[in-house]
């Protein structure tokens, strides 16, 4: 009787003060389920506003069907439009793959498949077919901290 007393005497503060704590809680624990339970207590406090001798039956339904319908529905959304893999933005702390395709002077000569070039102010290790210092490369690729070059053809080069 006297959880009965307790339920009935719910304001529509009471459900709005829930639905922020729920919403702070999702800040430390995230997933979005804590958010989803906040709007739905945040919802049920404003047709609390409007219907105020609601009872606290109808309160908790309208809460529990809320927050179960949001929350699969999130989910549902969520499978449709997945986030995606790739950035926008280079790859962190990959910066052999955002040099691709870049074309290079050999500062060393590449000797039995390994060889040095100079990219900015920074000296890397090159892999690919021995060349003479001097001659133009282009990234293809890279392994580890070594860039796999190619030398640029001299079919390639305008006239």
């Amino acid at each position: 009787m006297e959880l009965d007393a307790l339920l009935s005497s719910a304001r529509y503060w009471h459900w709005a003060v829930a639905g922020l704590i729920l919403l702070a809680l999702e800040v430390f624990a995230p997933g979005a389920i804590f958010m989803w339970l906040g709007i739905a207590a945040l919802v049920v406090a404003i047709v609390l506003g409007m219907v105020p001798h609601m009872g606290w039956e109808w309160q908790w339904t309208l809460f529990s069907i809320l927050s179960i319908v949001s929350i699969v529905g999130w989910r549902i959304f969520f499978k449709k439009h997945p986030l995606p893999d790739e950035t926008s933005t280079p790859p962190l702390n990959e910066r052999g793959r955002e040099m691709l395709g870049r074309k290079l002077t050999l500062s060393k000569p590449i000797k039995n498949g390994v060889g040095r070039v100079r990219v900015g102010d920074t000296w890397w290790r090159v892999e690919g077919p021995d060349c003479p210092a001097g001659t133009t490369v282009v990234i293809t690729g890279s392994r580890g901290a070594s860039l796999v070059v190619e030398p640029v053809s001299d079919q390639n080069r305008p006239r």
